[in-house]
């Protein structure tokens, strides 16, 4: 079932989503070479408790840490770790904020130094299809035309959508439906109506579009070795059209 917001419950998600926005900026400043994901994690942790909201993710199904830290081909789901960071590198930063009972979701891919120019395109890419698959969360369009709209796209683009891992309602939970699928065809999927609350977070690879885990049952990873990206925002559908609610 999905659960339509009220406007109150919007409002306060957007709360939510602006602190997340604001977390992130300061990881900006943070990502350099020679700095660690887990000193990354560490501070979204006291970034948070400062400002009275608490990490969702932390504890959820037992996992341990307040953000996904995947870095190079590590498509999601990474742990925050004490190896640094160097010159070249890719990372993702995904987190989930609860700020007094309400959730907001958005994940941030960063360069570290200098990257590649197949790095920046990776980049450009997958933030452009991110922008792309908002445009088509309209009032009486389907879900299927935001994963036709990033699929087009992305693929036109040389590079490939992961199919494993997709966008979903958010509410009182973490995951809600709809599932937010970013590949597939336009016409098809639930009805976007106003009052949705989801996540579209669309996950490319440079090579092929498959994944494999990793041992510790939770970080995905490219088949190929090859670099990933995502960017991720929480919107509500309204009237007037999506309104973003972890705007950076």
């Amino acid at each position: 079932m999905i659960v339509l917001k009220s406007d109150r419950e919007i409002e306060k998600m957007k709360e939510a989503g602006e602190l997340l926005a604001a977390c992130h900026r300061e990881i900006a400043k943070l990502i350099k070479p020679g700095v660690t994901t887990w000193e990354i994690d560490q501070f979204v942790d006291h970034f948070l408790a400062e400002h009275g909201a608490t990490p969702e993710q932390k504890g959820y199904n037992g996992y341990k840490y307040a953000t996904c830290a995947s870095v190079n081909d590590e498509i999601c789901h990474g742990f925050p770790r004490k190896q640094s960071l160097k010159e070249g590198d890719i990372v993702t930063v995904d987190m989930v904020v609860n700020l007094n009972g309400a959730l907001a979701d958005s994940a941030w891919s960063y360069a570290v130094g200098e990257v590649s120019e197949e790095a920046k395109t990776l980049l450009d890419v997958t933030k452009n299809a991110l922008y792309k698959g908002i445009e088509q969360a309209q009032v009486g369009n389907r879900i299927g035309d935001i994963g036709h709209a990033i699929q087009t796209y992305v693929e036109g683009e040389g590079f490939s959508v992961v199919r494993d891992f997709i966008g979903h309602g958010i509410g009182a939970v973490i995951h809600e439906k709809p599932d937010v699928p970013h590949y597939g065809l336009p016409g098809k999927g639930p009805r976007i109506k106003e009052g949705m609350v989801f996540t579209i977070e669309p996950m490319v690879n440079v090579g092929r579009y498959q994944s494999k885990m990793d041992d510790n049952g939770w970080t995905a990873r490219t088949i190929d070795g090859k670099n990933s990206a995502q960017y991720e925002h929480t919107i509500a559908i309204t009237k007037e059209g999506p309104v973003i609610l972890t705007e950076q």
